[in-house]
């Protein structure tokens, strides 16, 4: 038996319910990719700044109401959050084709829409977090977020194609019935994961205080390793997607291409994320999760800046693809890496307050950063905003740990009985 199906093995029931929760809720999210903006130009006609908002503008509000739900959430069992998540979610989408069939479908109510799943997916991430770090020991979080990273590359490959199909053959609305039906399909993985889950600290004081809002950012910027870190992803992720635009202003309008072929550099090296996904753990179990973290989280700041010297051609596509694969294959590997680093250093009675907090200010960097660099690319044009993009990206590896901390002391979740293994 191989040392991966061992692993796999000892993974248990429970984490297989909510790694196919978590599967199938992934795949509805890119078979409806690019369904939002799709309904609001051919049903709604609506215009370039509406369309913008309901990406830029959608997410800020969602983040924005989501700060008050990861202290709240923190206090309570996480299980049952991520249920209500899902629902609300599943719920919140379904208003969308149940309205276009009554014909009172109206742009306010799908930028409502965002908003809700917005906050929705925040508060989900959070807890799915803290939920995790209960459900399995420390020594296989990195197994556990491997498995994730590769299934949300997975999900990427096929999911996209598969939902421009349904769209071409449907029309949008019905990718957005697939996304909603895929939450209440996790949803009921993640009620199947059954288990005991250790009940959370009780609070001190019965009402939350307008000062708790900011607990999770106090904890994050006290801790010199979760404090670089930090600032790392937020810039780093904003600039990334600040540059995306751009890209396609650049690729689709200036140099030409067909929609197909500007689908298919971001598709493609797709594969790349699957792969450095699948080499996360043998990379940090031989040279250790710091040295992974500082080597590939420097690695993947190089390549953007390659975006900048597209032109026409099976030349200017062979080099995005290029760029992109080395970008995700990088990704790939940090990722999962990075995600265990952060949970294995977070208090166990921390981590929804923080992985709420490190989302809510990710979220809300790139939407200003994308802003900021709209404007940019109207100023310089857009090859020269995507270089100076990838420019501020190559100091991105300054905000690294430096030194790998400690692991904190905790007790490891209580070990499942047999009945419940895989």
């Amino acid at each position: 038996m191989s040392s991966e199906h061992r692993l796999g093995h000892r993974l248990g029931r429970r984490f297989g319910w909510l790694w196919g929760a978590y599967g199938t809720s992934a795949l509805g999210t890119w078979l409806a990719f690019g369904a939002f903006p799709l309904i609001a130009i051919r049903v709604l006609h609506a215009g370039p700044a509406e369309v913008a908002a309901l990406s830029s503008v959608g997410a800020a509000v969602g983040a924005a109401v989501a700060v008050p739900l990861g202290p709240w959430v923190e206090f309570r069992r996480k299980r049952p959050v991520l249920i209500a998540m899902d629902l609300v979610r599943f719920a919140a989408l379904l208003t969308i084709p149940a309205a276009f069939a009554l014909g009172r479908l109206t742009f306010l109510q799908l930028l409502l829409v965002s908003v809700v799943v917005a906050a929705a997916d925040i508060t989900f991430r959070a807890a799915s977090g803290a939920y995790l770090k209960t459900l399995l020991p420390t020594e296989h979080l990195l197994v556990a977020n491997s498995r994730f990273e590769s299934t949300a590359w997975t999900t990427t490959i096929i999911g996209p194609p598969l939902g421009g199909a349904a769209i071409g053959l449907l029309g949008p609305v019905a990718t957005v019935v697939a996304d909603a039906v895929s939450y209440l399909l996790s949803a009921l993985g993640i009620r199947a994961t059954g288990g005991h889950e250790p009940p959370p600290e009780r609070r001190e004081a019965a009402r939350m205080r307008a000062g708790d809002l900011l607990d999770g950012w106090r904890y994050i910027l006290a801790d010199a390793t979760l404090r670089p870190l930090f600032f790392n992803t937020a810039v780093f992720n904003g600039l990334v997607m600040a540059a995306e635009p751009l890209l396609a202003v650049l690729m689709l309008g200036r140099l030409g291409f067909a929609p197909w072929q500007y689908g298919l550099v971001f598709a493609a090296p797709s594969i790349g994320g699957l792969l450095g996904s699948r080499l996360a753990r043998p990379l940090a179990t031989r040279f250790g999760q710091h040295q992974v973290l500082v080597v590939t989280g420097t690695l993947r700041a190089l390549w953007p800046i390659g975006l900048a010297f597209v032109g026409p051609g099976t030349g200017g596509l062979l080099l995005v693809m290029g760029v992109e694969l080395g970008l995700i294959f990088c990704c790939g590997v940090f990722n999962p890496v990075y995600a265990t680093y952060r949970l294995e250093r977070t208090a166990t009675d921390r981590v929804t307050r923080t992985l709420s907090a490190w989302a809510v200010t990710t979220k809300a960097s790139t939407s200003l950063l994308t802003a900021v660099w709209g404007v940019l690319g109207s100023l310089l044009g857009p090859r020269t905003a995507i270089g100076l993009a990838g420019a501020l990206l190559l100091a991105t590896p300054l905000l690294l740990p430096r030194r790998a901390a400690p692991l904190r002391s905790e007790p490891e979740p209580e070990a499942m009985p047999a009945s419940n293994r895989a």
